[in-house]
């Protein structure tokens, strides 16, 4: 009669998976480039746009709630 016995996988350890962390970054980094002065410009100003509508909403928010109560 065979009976299944499952196997126990080990856990890395702390060593392994920060080698494993550090491996990964380095691959990350060398795809990476430093961007162009235009695409800076249209980063920053995309997200300069993102945070005044998302501070516009909450503004909004805050204000239809006060009126409310």
């Amino acid at each position: 009669m065979d009976t299944f016995q499952p196997q126990i996988e080990e856990k890395p350890s702390l060593w392994q998976r920060f080698k494993r962390f550090l491996i990964q970054c380095k691959r990350v980094f060398k795809v990476t480039r430093k961007p162009s002065k235009e695409e800076f410009l249209v980063i920053s100003k995309v997200t300069g746009i993102g945070i005044l509508i998302i501070g516009l909403l909450g503004f909004i928010i805050k204000f239809a709630w006060e009126l409310i109560r």
